[in-house]
């Protein structure tokens, strides 16, 4: 697997990555191409640029460990695990159908990389809460990655979770939100808002970062701090464009769960070259 922090071998894979979201929702004919794509650059840094891994070895105990808490986001979980080479690229074909390991859901018995079967918002930051104490308990170096959504912190249990973390200091604890601003029912602050973000979690306890989510900079540079943090666990705010990269998906609130169509596809695989 590539290990580099290199913004344009990044750029690379992840511009691939994004083809292969588009190929697989189109071809599996469902699917959440909106927050796949938002994730996408914060997906290609942590599995290039950050965590410490051996896809060749998924089960490797002092692993970086990785929940993907909103799951409904599959197919960018599976691209990039294909890229990194936990799998064949061609398995990503079978996208969402009946016996395939590409469920619509991310399931850790099924998918080679998948460390925690996700699907039920709310739930990630409780189970790396879970890991990051038996990282302490068993002295392990691991460091846990818990990838959110904006429409996800509206559940309680996702603050039940952050009380935990601050309350047992559990600084090998980073949590990622992806603030596109969409959800399936549409913007965020008219669902049900969630203002002021940093603020929240600053009064629970966490050191708050908040940064442009598409810029492998600012990506790096929070995963630095929150790595040098010490006594804390931290989040990074990243604000994402729902869609990203495909013209007539960005910031529209229907591609949050729907498949283009054929003339879709194609304009969208010709706008990602």
């Amino acid at each position: 697997m590539l290990k580099t922090r290199d913004e344009s071998e990044l750029k690379k894979i992840a511009l691939q990555a994004r083809r292969h979201i588009v190929e697989m929702i189109y071809h599996g004919g469902s699917g959440h191409p909106g927050g796949s794509l938002s994730a996408a650059d914060i997906l290609v840094s942590l599995y290039f640029g950050e965590m410490n891994l051996r896809p060749d070895d998924p089960k490797w105990a002092d692993r970086d460990r990785f929940i993907l808490s909103k799951g409904h986001i599959a197919a960018g979980y599976y691209s990039v695990l294909a890229l990194a080479g936990y799998f064949p690229a061609a398995i990503l074909n079978d996208f969402r159908k009946l016996g395939s390991p590409m469920q619509g859901h991310p399931c850790m018995l099924k998918t080679a990389g998948v460390d925690m079967s996700s699907g039920s918002l709310g739930q990630g930051l409780s189970i790396g809460n879970g890991m990051a104490l038996a990282a302490r308990l068993d002295r392990k170096p691991y460091r846990v990655y818990v990838l959110m959504g904006d429409g996800e912190v509206q559940e309680g249990q996702v603050w039940e979770a952050a009380m935990t973390s601050a309350h047992y200091q559990l600084d090998n604890v980073c949590a990622i939100l992806d603030n596109n601003n969409l959800q399936i029912d549409g913007p965020v602050s008219a669902v049900k808002g969630i203002a002021p973000l940093k603020e929240k979690w600053d009064a629970f306890g966490w050191h708050t970062i908040e940064i442009d989510g598409h810029d492998y900079k600012q990506i790096f540079a929070a995963l630095d701090d929150a790595r040098a943090t010490k006594g804390k666990p931290s989040i990074i705010i990243a604000r994402t464009v729902k869609g990203k990269g495909v013209s007539y998906m960005e910031n529209v609130v229907d591609y949050h769960g729907k498949a283009p169509d054929e003339a879709g596809y194609k304009k969208a695989m010709a706008e990602l070259v």
